[in-house]
């Protein structure tokens, strides 16, 4: 199914990305201090062309004491406000 989605530029694509990241890293440091993160990886990535398929993956470590927060359920929040930001973008292209 067509969507009507012109192809993305590389230039678009880096700015999505990097809005992607952005939001995923503002939602985690919104819910937890950055002294409370011992590690975070953020990655997004973008394939193909027509249409464009986008992979975001938060891998978050908090510091020890940060027993009551649940990393996983955290990083999956990260990885869905990362998502609504490349929604919100690719609809403002339509």
């Amino acid at each position: 199914m067509d969507l009507g989605l012109p192809e993305l530029t590389d230039e678009q694509v880096e700015a999505v990305s990097k809005a992607a990241e952005d939001a995923a890293r503002r939602h985690i440091f919104g819910k937890v201090s950055r002294k409370q993160v011992e590690n975070l990886t953020i990655s997004v990535e973008a394939e193909g062309a027509n249409p464009v398929n986008f992979t975001v993956e938060v891998d978050l470590g908090l510091a020890a004491d940060m027993k009551g927060v649940n990393e996983e359920a955290l990083a999956d929040e990260a990885v869905k406000a990362a998502f609504e930001v490349i929604e919100t973008y690719l609809r403002k292209l339509t």
